[in-house]
């Protein structure tokens, strides 16, 4: 059986092609936007194609020779990802066909069309149009509420309201009810789907027990061994709800604003046919919570939420630093550490291991950068030792990693410009270099006001590199 997967680098994706890479008798090919942010090892033993949904042309090199394909697309990244979506949904439907696509397998969202918000029904959306020729390529459709596992964006968000608040403070949304489900679940659902027998479209909503938002996050601080208290109030509208997840969450207020705005309509299953054709029973929700904090205890995240690119790999980071105008760099010399021990050291910094320094201003930076609508410091890292390209490593992303060489950090907060950091071993050398290339005026302005700062921060940086190594 020849298999693709697209979003191989995302939430879902990273975890099914680990299931997937781990059987006989399939053929599995990744689709992704950038091969780099596979793995050394995965990109010299599976067949990869670098391929983007918005661009016609390269989709017959991925889907040629394809049996089943996996869908695991999602633009809520980008302003207009409604209309993305639903192009991006035809496009592969139309190679599909051309390349005689048995079976799509598609994950969505639960909800109703009539009352979903824009979130949700760009996922109606785009089932609905990879659904549209059964005559020409069977779509099985699968469609999940809530994701609990350790690195989705609904159990973080769940997690640290219930880990930093006994009491809070709730808007009417908490009385909604929701069908959640385990990720470990949602990864044998999609895997049993590729040998489902049959001709025809199915629609199947995946689920464990239906519940309110309230009594999801009670259960789940209890599974943490935590009582919480809700105090539900009919003032908090969704957009101060969203600055509040965005205060007290790692996810900036774009998907929090998303989230939100779903919970004004419940998402529940309106079918059986989970049961009826797979015969799963998903783990309750204390086994999901119980398991995911395990895996976080343990640091054995396989993917978070925040994976995607997030238009990071968009970017020629080459030429664009080139073209910096702004660089501050720190030169020093190795003296008798490996280069090995300080690749190693400057992996380890962000996250909880802090900035080797001046960690207060780094939380102001991010205060004020949530604020802003962005990432903010406390979306951490997901691994305390390990990176790999398309990490997010607090409002950093991970763009390029050579080991024992190089590590290149891209900027996703909010400022006038765009900011690289930058961590080489070259010549028996540290170089840390930090580049800006200002928008305008207002971004020269920043930078200039930010020397002091970067003059402590920088220099004391690259010092505690070496100290750590």
């Amino acid at each position: 059986m020849r298999i693709l997967l697209t979003g191989a680098d995302g939430y879902i994706g990273r975890r099914l092609k680990r299931v997937l890479m781990g059987q006989g008798g399939i053929s599995l090919r990744l689709m992704v936007r950038n091969r780099a942010s596979l793995s050394s090892e995965i990109r010299s033993d599976i067949d990869i194609v670098q391929a983007d949904v918005l661009k016609k042309e390269t989709l017959d090199a991925a889907l040629e020779g394809v049996d089943v394909a996996y869908y695991l697309i999602h633009g809520l990244a980008r302003p207009n990802y409604r209309e993305l979506d639903r192009q991006s949904a035809q496009n592969f439907l139309d190679a599909a066909i051309r390349n005689k696509v048995k079976t799509i397998i598609y994950l969505g969202g639960l909800g109703e069309k009539s009352s979903a918000s824009e979130h949700l029904l760009s996922r109606i959306e785009t089932g609905e149009i990879l659904s549209s020729r059964p005559d020409k390529v069977r779509c099985l459709w699968f469609r999940a509420g809530v994701i609990i596992g350790s690195g989705s964006a609904s159990f973080e968000i769940i997690r640290n309201l219930v880990q930093k608040l006994p009491i809070m403070i709730t808007p009417r949304w908490v009385q909604s009810r929701i069908t959640p489900i385990g990720v470990d679940d949602v990864i044998g659902y999609l895997d049993d789907a590729k040998t489902l027998s049959g001709s025809q479209n199915e629609m199947i909503d995946i689920g464990s027990e239906a519940m309110s938002y309230g009594e999801l996050m009670l259960r789940t601080a209890s599974a943490m061994g935590l009582n919480r208290r809700l105090i539900p109030v009919p003032f908090l509208t969704p957009k101060l709800s969203s600055y509040w997840l965005t205060l007290f969450t790692p996810v900036p207020y774009s998907v929090a604003s998303s989230l939100i705005e779903g919970l004004k309509s419940e998402v529940i299953m309106t079918n059986n046919r989970a049961e009826e054709l797979f015969g799963r029973h998903p783990m309750g929700l204390e086994a999901s919570v119980e398991k995911a904090i395990d895996e976080i205890r343990n640091h054995q995240i396989i993917s978070r939420w925040s994976d995607s690119g997030g238009g990071a790999w968009e970017i020629d980071h080459a030429h664009d630093i080139a073209t910096a105008v702004f660089t501050d760099r720190r030169v020093l010399s190795l003296g008798d550490k490996s280069p090995e021990a300080v690749y190693k050291s400057f992996c380890a910094i962000g996250g909880g291991n802090g900035w080797f320094g001046y960690d207060w201003l780094w939380k102001v930076r991010g205060g004020i950068d949530k604020l802003l609508g962005g990432a903010g410091v406390n979306r951490g890292r997901r691994d305390s030792q390990s990176l790999r390209i398309g990490d997010s490593l607090d409002f950093w992303k991970v763009v390029d990693l050579v080991e024992n060489e190089r590590l290149l950090l891209y900027a996703q907060m909010k400022l006038p410009g765009s900011a690289w950091l930058e961590f080489k071993i070259h010549q028996g050398n540290l170089i840390q270099s930090a580049y800006f290339y200002p928008d305008g005026v207002s971004g020269r302005l920043y930078w200039y006001a930010l020397v002091p700062f970067h003059h402590l921060i920088f220099a004391n940086m690259a010092e505690k590199i070496l100290e750590r190594a």
